[in-house]
């Protein structure tokens, strides 16, 4: 009987987590995605690439919102049992107040182990795979952001300047600057000119222009009656390099591995040095430590079993329960700010969730088991 009251209720927390997940990470994403867009009318991308780059930012939603959307859930799903007195099957059935925390502790370890997961393989996997996308899609869009009075610099080293632009496509008056390097750099005018096509690469076809080369501060100039000009060679300016955050976790580790334990001077390691160790201890701490305040929050959640008889002070303990809910996990999204700075700290600031579950326990533990007498 006790296992098929646990299982009615568990199953009634998951039903509201999932839902709720699946509500708030579409929300979100719908708000990203919106944000997103810059991808393609400012940095040139294709739709594709945008739809891509988009959609694998799901599993990084998911994951943030696991601990808060549990918290509800299980605030949600006792205080609905105690609304409608359903709670008073636990314990008329002979379960004790004690056995009813241990399974809400039990079955939060099945959404830290989700969350761990998540954070240390998927979210890196699709985050880096989305960065992917960028890094080897082409600007084919950039023929889309070319308007006419407008200086049109969506990829690097490369400023477009169209004095005109006809409805059939064809250019006026075309202006064009090339950065080669820090001392040389390449300034190119047409009269006229034409986005072509060929072979799934883009070229700016100029028709009666002049090619300024500028090399040391000395210039030397060519007339063209027709040139094509590449821009498939040019790459986007929006960022492709590799974020910590996207890299895979055992990367991060043998990273950290090599600064604690084997002592390796990392100043000449390009991704892992001495300026980054920071990070990198902060990253792993939000994919690994984070999740554990998991057993904070359904333990705060799970305190409104202990609510007071009276109905004015049970709504002011209710309130109180759930702020100090929320304000224990905007408290963890701070506290990874902490991280990376001292070694000792760093081992005082991972058992923190720990100790916060041992006093709630021995709280519960008094409340339930000891009542004193004078």
């Amino acid at each position: 009987m006790d296992k098929l009251i646990f299982r009615k209720f568990f199953y009634d927390v998951l039903i509201f987590f999932f839902i709720s997940s699946l509500c708030i990470t579409i929300i979100i994403w719908i708000v990203q995605a919106v944000n997103y867009l810059d991808i393609v009318s400012e940095d040139g991308h294709g739709l594709k690439t945008y739809f891509m780059y988009t959609f694998l930012s799901l599993p990084k939603i998911f994951s943030r919102t696991i601990i808060f959307v549990l918290f509800i859930s299980i605030f949600y799903t006792i205080n609905k049992y105690e609304n409608t007195n359903e709670i008073l099957v636990f314990w008329n059935n002979g379960i004790k107040k004690i056995n009813f925390i241990n399974f809400i502790l039990k079955t939060s370890i099945i959404f830290i182990i989700l969350q761990i997961i998540f954070n240390f393989y998927i979210v890196p996997k699709s985050q880096n795979l989305g960065r992917s996308y960028l890094k080897e899609s082409k600007i084919d869009f950039l023929p889309k952001l070319i308007s006419e009075k407008k200086f049109i610099d969506v990829v690097k080293n490369l400023t477009i300047f169209i004095e005109d632009y006809e409805n059939n496509g064809n250019f006026n008056k075309i202006y064009m600057k090339e950065l080669i390097d820090k001392d040389t750099s390449k300034i190119i005018t047409s009269n006229s000119g034409k986005i072509v096509k060929v072979k799934d690469k883009f070229y700016l076809r100029l028709l009666n222009g002049e090619i300024t080369n500028i090399e040391n501060n000395s210039t030397y100039n060519v007339k063209f009656k027709s040139t094509d000009y590449d821009l498939s060679k040019f790459s986007t300016k929006t960022v492709t390099v590799r974020k910590i955050q996207e890299t895979d976790s055992l990367i991060l580790i043998n990273c950290l591995k090599k600064n604690y334990i084997s002592k390796k001077n990392l100043k000449y390691d390009e991704f892992c040095n001495e300026t980054s160790i920071e990070q990198i201890v902060q990253e792993m701490f939000k994919r690994i430590g984070m999740p554990f305040y998991i057993l904070v929050i359904t333990l705060i959640a799970t305190c409104i079993i202990l609510k007071p008889k009276n109905i004015n002070l049970s709504n002011f303990f209710k309130t109180y329960l759930f702020i100090s809910g929320v304000f224990i996990i905007i408290m963890s999204q701070i506290i990874i700010k902490l991280y990376g700075k001292n070694f000792n700290n760093d081992i005082y600031l991972l058992s923190l969730p720990f100790l916060f579950v041992i006093s709630f326990y021995l709280y519960f533990f008094f409340k339930t088991k000891f009542t004193f007498r004078i």
